[in-house]
């Protein structure tokens, strides 16, 4: 989040963008950012007013091409990690489709959010702990883990300490969970050689299903997976993790900024 990089895109000066912000929050009565050297965050505050200053602006553009109409192409290009995609958003675009029917998905996905370039994507969402250089960006969630494993092997929940006397199935990137999880239970880790490593969740959330093991996933992969007919269970408690997912600024003209908008809007509220 940066006020320079807000300043380049609407074309006035830092100085000026900086002056228009104090003078909202002394007509508001309250700081909308916390400032530090170099950290720029919204407060509480700031969050909450952002969110529906989004959503209002997207009502009114969404508006105004409704009533006068737009000759601009209204595909939006949204690039998404590829389990996020398979394991959650998937199942619940068709629901953006039907609220706003005159727009269309191109839903295009990566394995790591550093492996493709930024050009020609709508709208970006990265997991991760955020702090990318590349490109602005906001938290959109707070994410916990839970440990899975095949229904047959039981779903009755385990304790924590009981949880690595089970084959390991470690994500590749992903290899602090299992510390930060245990720690949450105040479980001390005990290193272990994992008897599969993975690159994607999905790929866990199948070895798991067949029985190879227990996997620490995403919260929400996991009862998305469980909704839709994976045979996997949730053999433990939910624990915090310093993973987010966020959504990152796109690169491609503002010809669809309506469309963006309210895809922006809506994919914040299926991931509160």
């Amino acid at each position: 989040m940066s006020f320079t990089a807000a300043a380049v895109e609407l074309g006035i000066t830092q100085t000026a963008l900086s002056l228009h912000v104090r003078s909202l929050e002394a007509q508001l009565g309250c700081p909308l950012f916390f400032r530090a050297a170099r950290n720029l965050s919204l407060t509480e505050v700031g969050q909450a007013y952002a969110f529906s200053v989004r959503r209002a602006l997207g009502d009114i553009d969404l508006s105004t091409a409704s009533l006068f109409g737009t000759s601009q192409s209204q595909e939006l290009i949204v690039r998404v990690p590829i389990s996020t995609a398979t394991l959650f958003l998937a199942h619940r675009l068709p629901e953006f489709s039907r609220l706003y029917p005159e727009f269309s998905i191109r839903l295009v996905s990566n394995i790591w959010a550093e492996s493709a370039g930024r050009e020609n994507v709508d709208v970006e969402l990265r997991l991760g702990k955020g702090g990318w250089s590349d490109a602005p960006f906001r938290k959109i969630s707070d994410e916990r883990v839970v440990p899975i494993a095949a229904i047959a092997l039981g779903a009755d929940k385990v304790p924590a300490s009981e949880l690595l006397n089970m084959p390991q199935i470690q994500i590749l990137g992903f290899q602090d969970m299992w510390p930060e999880y245990l720690s949450a239970f105040d479980e001390q880790y005990t290193a272990a050689s994992p008897s599969v490593a993975v690159d994607t969740t999905i790929a866990a959330v199948d070895i798991a299903a067949a029985g190879g093991g227990c996997a620490l996933i995403l919260e929400r992969f996991a009862k998305t997976a469980i909704a839709t007919g994976r045979t996997i269970a949730i053999v433990g408690d939910a624990a915090p993790i310093e993973q987010s997912h966020y959504l990152v600024g796109g690169q491609k003209s503002q010809s669809n900024d309506a469309a963006k908008k309210m895809f922006e809007v809506w994919i914040e509220q299926i991931f509160a």
